[in-house]
């Protein structure tokens, strides 16, 4: 999906593997929505993904913190699809003396909130952010994402963050988990190399690049590494599934 405008393909790949009866899920590293939130979203432009079937940076962040120190507390930077998911496996938010500082996306970075997470992390807590990504898509252009906040507090604290969501194979592999799949059989499918096409390398998975997205055919060389197959479109693939 690019601005709000499905990719064209993905109406029909997604009701195949739907019909199919194959587990799969769909990756964000966006932390801002929650899962049903997405499911909603998806559904009004025409593809039908349910919940259990969206895999998030929040979601994937909030298990590896229940798998690491359960029932801890963290102060976050972030949106609801972040706040739920740590709700949801039982930490508390707050702002003294947390175990945690959690950076995920938020459409309103808080100089305050910042702030506050510079000098918590200076008193100690440990210093987690949803994904590396430094920009994000608008329709006015590029916006400072995650992974841009977080160089900020890095800058200010001397302590760089542990970032759970691609292309960190933990978040491949806690959503393989999630799903009951294993890598040796199972694909990852997207339009990034430096983040979809390398977390499902270091996951040991077949990965496919769709040229859909900002990456070029000639941009495949700029890196050390090479999807296993490059399709044009998320189209070529209906008739693998």
């Amino acid at each position: 999906m690019h601005e709000g405008i499905p990719v064209p393909g993905a109406d029909a790949f997604i009701k195949k593997l739907r019909d199919s009866g194959k587990p799969f899920l769909v990756l964000t590293n966006n932390s801002i929505y929650t899962a049903r939130d997405l499911h909603a979203r998806l559904a009004r432009i025409g593809l039908e993904v349910p919940a259990e079937n969206i895999w998030t940076s929040a979601l994937a962040t909030a298990k590896f913190l229940d798998d690491q120190h359960p029932n801890g507390s963290a102060y976050v930077i972030g949106e609801a699809g972040l706040t739920t998911a740590l709700h949801e496996v039982g930490y508390v938010l707050t702002d003294t003396e947390p175990d945690f500082v959690i950076l995920g996306e938020t459409r309103t970075y808080s100089f305050e909130a910042m702030t506050k997470a510079v000098r918590l992390i200076n008193d100690g807590a440990r210093f987690i952010a949803t994904n590396p990504d430094e920009t994000g898509p608008s329709a006015e252009g590029a916006l400072p994402a995650t992974g841009a906040v977080a160089a900020l507090i890095t800058k200010a604290t001397g302590k760089a963050p542990y970032f759970v969501g691609k292309p960190n194979p933990l978040m491949m592999r806690t959503g393989l988990n999630a799903i009951g799949a294993h890598s040796e059989s199972s694909a990852m499918i997207g339009d990034r190399m430096d983040t979809d096409v390398l977390a499902g390398l270091e996951a040991g998975m077949e990965t496919f690049l769709v040229l859909t997205g900002l990456t070029a055919p000639a941009d495949i060389d700029k890196f050390p590494y090479r999807p296993t197959h490059v399709r044009d479109s998320i189209a070529d693939l209906v008739e693998l599934v």
